[in-house]
């Protein structure tokens, strides 16, 4: 059994012993995916505060809701589509407000630099503005593909698993992140941005500017 069938075959149980109603089973399951849903909340939103918000809202429908979950889809890919669309709900309610969608001290970017900054200034500084300009990048691409991207690319979910989760083809999927990533690389202007870096700030990010693939910023470690 891999590794993916054994967390399934363990979310499976949970969401059994939680419908028999044992309270414990459904706190594993928030501490299960807590961090997850935070993290793909954070990334949506570019809000703490409100990603916060968000994940205590998805794990209270997904009670109020377990019932009517039947199990086609693993509980994981569930409680992401809850999560996207609450998510993407609140980032129109707010832009309808005329609110800025992002908080000024963008935390994803501070995350995504603590993570792969390994404590030296100098690389977060360099990181820092390469992640700022690949974030503003990715937050001015259509919701749909920039959820695509985040989902796949940066919670690491397959295209499969994206396609269940965004209620699409794998072929739209696909579609999306090949156009995403055209665009992502059109505004990182590639050719001079690597002109101008000593060294590449990450693996990841040099897939992306080489045009190899995505980065993978990871922010998915718990709140």
């Amino acid at each position: 059994m891999t590794h993916a069938e054994r967390e399934a075959a363990t979310a499976t149980l949970l969401v059994d012993g939680a419908k028999r109603g044992d309270p414990r089973a459904f706190d594993a399951l928030v501490r299960r995916y807590r961090g997850r849903i935070f993290a793909l909340a954070l990334h949506l939103s570019g809000s703490e505060s409100e990603a916060d918000d968000i994940t205590q809202d998805v794990f209270l429908r997904a009670f109020r809701s377990l019932g009517e979950f039947e199990g086609r889809s693993e509980f994981f890919t569930w409680v992401y589509r809850l999560t996207v669309n609450r998510s993407l709900d609140a980032r129109r309610a707010r832009a309808r407000r005329g609110e800025s969608s992002i908080e000024q001290d963008d935390p994803r970017l501070e995350r995504a630099v603590q993570v792969d900054s390994g404590g030296d200034p100098r690389r977060a500084a360099d990181l820092r503005q390469t992640y700022a300009r690949l974030l503003r990048a990715l937050d001015l691409l259509p919701a749909e593909m920039c959820t695509t991207v985040v989902l796949v690319a940066l919670q690491g979910l397959s295209q499969g698993e994206a396609a269940v989760v965004q209620k699409c083809s794998r072929g739209t999927i696909a579609w999306r992140l090949h156009e995403a990533r055209a665009r992502l690389e059109t505004a990182m202007d590639p050719d001079r941005f690597l002109a101008q870096r000593p060294k590449p700030t990450s693996s990841h990010l040099e897939d992306l500017l080489t045009g190899a693939g995505f980065p993978v910023l990871d922010l998915a470690f718990p709140k």
